[in-house]
């Protein structure tokens, strides 16, 4: 049986569970990251160097980033990514984006207005973070424009990340641009069954 270690407050560990739960596979989860358990000690570090979750464990095989699990686990199952070489070029672009541009965006204003971490109290800043962030969603508001997921081979794995950054967006408790795709988007994933379960209130 295949194990995920890290906790479910991770946007990162979700991503896997999802892709997990879409594809029918069986599985445990075991809790790693603070403030549950500490993954900077030598059991984890021997799978991770980085000290960073989720970490995915099959028999003597261990895999760690989140979009690297997500791609090794669709194309191990032949599921949640095209085989047309352009459409699964686009969702692994998508895919891509959302660790590279998306998540960055985000930063201040998630650890000021959902996590409440010390520090994170500078009203500029948390602004100029969703001034940030929305000029981000623009740009997958865009990409959404006619099309049900953001690329059209269908559901992929690249909607999986994405679907959770939006329900994070939408959950932030501040003032956001309208985006009508978005949130249309995130109604048609929010009822896939996979989806539902690790779709609910945001937590630190």
């Amino acid at each position: 049986m295949m194990r995920v270690l890290g906790r479910v407050t991770s946007i990162n560990v979700r991503k896997v569970l999802w892709a997990l739960d879409e594809l029918g596979l069986t599985y445990s989860r075991e809790d790693w990251g603070l403030p549950l358990r500490d993954p900077n000690v030598a059991e984890f570090l021997a799978l991770n160097p980085n000290g960073q979750v989720p970490v995915l464990i099959e028999g003597d095989f261990a895999l760690w980033e989140s979009n690297a699990i997500l791609t090794h686990l669709a194309l191990r199952e032949g599921k949640l990514l095209s085989k047309d070489p352009a459409e699964r070029a686009l969702a692994l672009q998508w895919l891509g984006w959302q660790a590279s541009e998306l998540n960055p965006a985000w930063g201040y204003a998630v650890y000021a207005l959902i996590r409440k971490a010390p520090g994170f109290d500078d009203q500029g800043k948390i602004e100029a973070s969703m001034a940030k962030w929305t000029a981000k969603m623009e740009i997958l508001e865009a990409r959404l424009e006619g099309r049900d997921f953001v690329a059209e081979g269908g559901f992929s794995i690249a909607d999986i990340a994405l679907g959770l950054s939006v329900h994070r967006w939408l959950s932030t408790p501040a003032p956001k641009k309208t985006l009508p795709n978005v949130a249309a988007y995130h109604e048609r994933l929010k009822v896939r069954e996979a989806g539902a379960g690790w779709m609910g209130p945001e937590t630190p």
